[in-house]
């Protein structure tokens, strides 16, 4: 996979079909739409296509093909022309809108793209992406059908949402687009975004027109109007619905104006309705909020300006196509209730820590975390205060001008959004802000533009200049703070799914949403830790709690024994799986052992700790798993050497910890920790570091250089691995080198927390098994042992 496939084709074929699509619906109608607009409405176009097809489960594989369709379709009748003489349609571009479209994309994509992988952001933070890409896995080839899916996290995911009738047309081009490029849609989800973006930037263009003459003014209005910092954040996590409506919504208030304007007819409100259907497809009935409004202030002034018969004449068939196009995917599989998963309580505030502050509508919000307060309380208000003056004056412009477009779309918008957010729960409101801040911030920057331009330059142009730096340092921050998956890791995911699809159930028992969500689908995998279908209960009772890890030996042992394949993390802390499993691959971050013994595990006793999984079994508990064994039976031990436990305390700034297994340290800045570790025998070592790393962390022992480890974000109880390396016995320096922040994406954030450092033998990869019979069973006493099992094996 390469970045090219991300960053290069699937905007390429997105904005390729939607083109097509656009010019399709101008070849039907007979009537050309502005420019700027035709790639957005053909963008819509698109969604509506693909939620048509996805409604139902035998027609959801035909959705590409049908999309790639209308698009050649509307490619053919540009180029045939028309046969009543006039010229065929010729695409002009105008290179500022252009302009402002690019520069929307490179900021959306900017996270991802200066980090040299086409990764994702919002990891650990938030597991929504995960549930995003198992919907377009299932919705591009079954639609909304779960028959035949096997028990698992995937399937339990799906059925928590799709027969609700949860609103998935903000993922369709998503999946459309991963179909054309071939490439996994976990590669593809940002510069999904930053293609959303760049279609907004376009809608936004076209907006801000009446208020806006000079064409690079208004470039410059919309590209900062499109990355409003809370809608830019909402990006960072994983917003692909936030950033599809706030498009849907720009989309609809210029198509409405459109459809409204003198000397229009009905075909200009089927584009109108078109955006509508998108809307209602993207978020479902929510999206009333922003329609109901919008629709209002455009019928009152066709009303006006043509009365009654000329609202009636178009309002009709904008209902009737928007009601046709929208009602199969809206009530696809029953109606997505608003109070499902408490969208209208006050307590939901699913990963937001608190409701979110209403002056983040301006779009200026300087804080790595758009949870948090900013940066600078004194700037961040005068900067807010700065942008509402600016729009006060875009309104007072805009109404002397008759600028009903830009002022209009502020109106509609602003009173869709801040009513969801004042009545609906924090974690709904802070997506309906998110969605309409792009409404406030263009008319801000687009009163400082008309005030450049129209009665003071000097004055005018300073607004302009600082709204828009507030804007930008905003999301340089959140840029900066970005938390990046780690490529790598997901990648060898991505190929073991694919090496053993078919081959399940599988267990992970890493919390890993992506892993058991979307990569390990085909083989039927499941989280311990993670959404199910069967229970995974543990032998002291009880299961994990979402997010944590557990040892194989901590889970029950039928538990574990009904997963043929296992997927585990690398780590000093897992001990090796029961006797009947094979290790069948090893990878850099992964090892997948599978069932291949038939033998019943009559007892088992595992043996040692968090700190180390290995320990010497008392000579009574061993002959008592001889007798519960049998005649017939023999005893399994798997060896284990001691691993070496060195915490870094000392060297850096200590925090307490809370449980066996929490880091000890949190690095501040630049720096070195060293630590003396002893070895008791000459042997190969691995070496980790419990913890997850934002800048890169370089390991030294004995002066000699063993790995290195940047922008990796573990989940709880999970190690760094820095490689292995040969040790004499005997005591040995070992020096942690960390690096401080750089202008790179990922590199601010909370200081992450590590350590221990921890030195496990290489044998432990892949334990030694003792064999004795149950006769022999003295033959283990005094050993370092894993686990020991009295297994009977098949005659």
């Amino acid at each position: 996979m390469s970045a090219l496939s991300a960053w290069v084709l699937l905007p390429g074929a997105l904005l390729a079909a939607s083109l097509g699509c656009g010019l399709l619906l101008e070849g039907i109608l007979g009537r050309r739409l502005p420019g700027h607009l035709l790639p957005p409405t053909g963008f819509a176009i698109l969604t509506v296509i693909a939620g048509l097809f996805t409604s139902r489960g035998e027609l959801a594989s035909l959705t590409t093909p049908a999309v790639v369709l209308a698009a050649a379709a509307g490619a053919a009748l540009a180029c045939r022309g028309r046969k009543d003489g006039r010229s065929r349609r010729r695409i002009g571009v105008d290179a500022w809108a252009a302009a402002a479209a690019l520069g929307a994309f490179l900021v959306y994509l900017a996270p991802v793209l200066l980090s040299g992988h086409p990764t994702f952001t919002g990891y650990i933070k938030l597991d929504d992406t995960a549930t995003w890409m198992a919907f377009v896995d299932r919705l591009m080839d079954h639609g909304r059908d779960l028959a035949g899916l096997e028990p698992s996290s995937y399937r339990a995911t799906l059925e928590v949402n799709l027969p609700s009738g949860y609103p998935v047309g903000a993922f369709l081009p998503l999946g459309v687009g991963a179909q054309l490029t071939g490439t996994d849609v976990a590669w593809l989800v940002q510069p999904y975004m930053a293609t959303m973006a760049a279609l907004l930037a376009l809608c936004l263009y076209r907006i801000s027109e009446p208020m806006v003459e000079s064409k690079p003014l208004r470039a410059l209005v919309s590209f900062g109007a499109a990355q409003s910092a809370i809608l830019f954040a909402y990006g960072l996590w994983g917003g692909v619905k936030e950033v599809a409506a706030a498009l849907a919504v720009a989309l609809l208030a210029a198509l409405a104006a459109e459809a409204a304007r003198k000397g229009a007819g009905w075909r200009e409100t089927v584009a109108a309705a078109i955006a509508v259907a998108a809307l209602l497809t993207m978020v479902g009935a929510g999206g009333l909020v922003w329609i109901a409004p919008i629709l209002l202030l455009a019928g009152l002034g066709l009303w006006r300006n043509e009365g009654l018969r000329a609202l009636i004449a178009r309002a009709l068939p904008l209902l009737l196509v928007a009601g046709v196009l929208a009602v199969p995917a809206l009530f696809a599989a029953g109606v997505f209730s608003p109070t499902q998963g408490g969208l209208t309580s006050d307590a939901e505030l699913g990963n937001l820590l608190g409701p979110l502050n209403a002056f983040q509508y301006a779009g200026i919000w300087p804080s790595g975390d758009f949870r948090l307060d900013p940066a600078n309380g004194p700037l961040t208000a005068f900067l807010i205060l700065l942008a509402s003056i600016a729009a006060a004056c875009g309104v007072v412009l805009g109404w002397r001008r008759r600028a009903w477009l830009p002022l209009g779309y502020f109106a509609a918008v602003s009173l869709g959004s801040l009513a969801v957010f004042a009545y609906s729960s924090p974690w709904v409101g802070g997506k309906a802000l998110a969605s309409g801040s792009p409404a406030f911030l263009l008319l801000a920057l687009s009163g400082a533009a008309a005030l450049a331009t129209r009665i003071e330059r000097t004055l005018g142009a300073t607004v302009l200049g600082l709204v828009l730096a507030g804007v930008l340092w905003s999301n340089f921050l959140a840029y900066h703070d970005a938390n990046l998956a780690p490529f790598e890791q997901l990648r060898e995911l991505e190929s073991i799914g694919q090496e053993f699809a078919g081959e399940g159930p599988t267990l992970m028992t890493e919390y890993n949403p992506y892993g058991v969500r979307h990569f390990l689908r085909d083989a039927d995998a499941e989280g311990a830790s993670e959404l199910r279908t069967r229970p995974v209960p543990l032998e002291a009772g009880g299961e994990l709690e979402k997010g944590d890890w557990g040892d194989t030996d901590a889970i029950s042992l039928s538990a574990l024994l009904g997963y043929r394949t296992l997927v585990l993390r690398r780590s000093p802390a897992q001990s090796r799986p029961p006797s009947v499993y094979s290790l069948v691959r090893r990878g850099e971050f992964y090892d997948v052992w599978q069932q291949r013994g038939r033998g019943e595990i009559i007892t088992r006793l595992p043996l040692g700790s968090f700190e180390d999984p290995g320990a010497i079994p008392s000579c009574r508990e061993v002959l008592r798993a001889a007798r519960l064994a049998g005649p017939g039976a023999e005893l399994v031990a798997a060896e284990r050497g001691a691993t070496v436990v060195a915490s870094l305390g000392a060297a850096v700034r200590p925090e307490a910890p809370t449980e066996a297994g929490s880091p000890d340290v949190v690095p501040h800045g630049a720096g070195a920790a060293g630590v003396e570790v002893s070895v008791s025998r000459h042997g190969r070592y691995g070496f980790y570091l419990q913890g997850s790393v934002r800048n890169r962390m370089t390991l030294l022992v004995d002066g000699r250089e063993i790995g290195s480890v940047a922008k990796q974000l573990n989940a709880a109880k999970q190690f760094l691995y820095f490689g292995a390396s040969a040790l004499d016995k005997g005591a040995h320096e070992a020096v942690l080198v960390y690096e401080g922040q750089t202008l790179g994406p990922g590199s601010g954030g909370p200081p992450e927390p590590v350590g221990p450092l921890v030195l496990s033998p290489a044998r432990n990869e892949d334990p030694t098994l003792r064999r004795a019979t149950t006769a022999q069973a003295a033959k283990l006493c005094g050993k370092r042992l894993d686990w020991v099992e009295a297994v009977r094996w098949p005659a």
